[in-house]
């Protein structure tokens, strides 16, 4: 019985380590965007501010300004982007007071980035969200579903939804 028992037990392990090992490797996969040092030297392309009462306010409601590097800008005059173009979406809370709106903590990063090779389960695209002000801490999330999943609809403007205004 001891026998068995070990071998079980053993079985279960190695059951539960490989899922493990599968979903951290997901996640890694979801994960491959790198967090763009610098961005906010880059082309600032739009600011928008979403309010309660959008539907768009869950999660995004607050500021934000979509920055480009030179490769998405480039991107954005010919609809055709190249691999190692960038989009950054900066999002910040604000406080509205006394008639002015201003922007107060991040709330999130969530960062757009092409490689087609890579990305290509995603047309090219991989998409990554940081949380708050971290450089290193992302937020859990199915990014097929929620990043992917509504960039589809921008596929005639090559999966952006961001236009640059000369």
């Amino acid at each position: 019985m001891t026998k068995i028992y070990r071998s079980l037990r053993f079985t279960v392990v190695t059951a539960v380590a490989i899922s493990c090992a599968w979903a951290v490797a997901d996640a890694q996969r979801d994960q491959g965007v790198d967090y763009p040092s610098g961005y906010r030297s880059w082309q600032h392309v739009k600011t928008m501010i979403i309010q309660p009462g959008h539907p768009l306010e869950d999660p995004f409601g607050g500021i934000h300004h979509v920055y480009a590097n030179a490769e998405a800008m480039s991107g954005l005059t010919n609809k055709e982007y190249v691999d190692g173009a960038v989009f950054v979406f900066d999002l910040l809370d604000y406080d509205n007071s006394e008639k002015l709106i201003v922007e107060t903590k991040r709330k999130r990063l969530d960062v757009m980035q092409r490689d087609s090779k890579k990305f290509a389960d995603t047309d090219g695209w991989g998409y990554t969200t940081f949380a708050g002000d971290s450089s290193t801490m992302r937020v859990q999330q199915d990014v097929v579903s929620a990043c992917y999943g509504c960039h589809i609809g921008a596929k005639e403007s090559g999966y952006v939804f961001s236009q640059y205004r000369p």
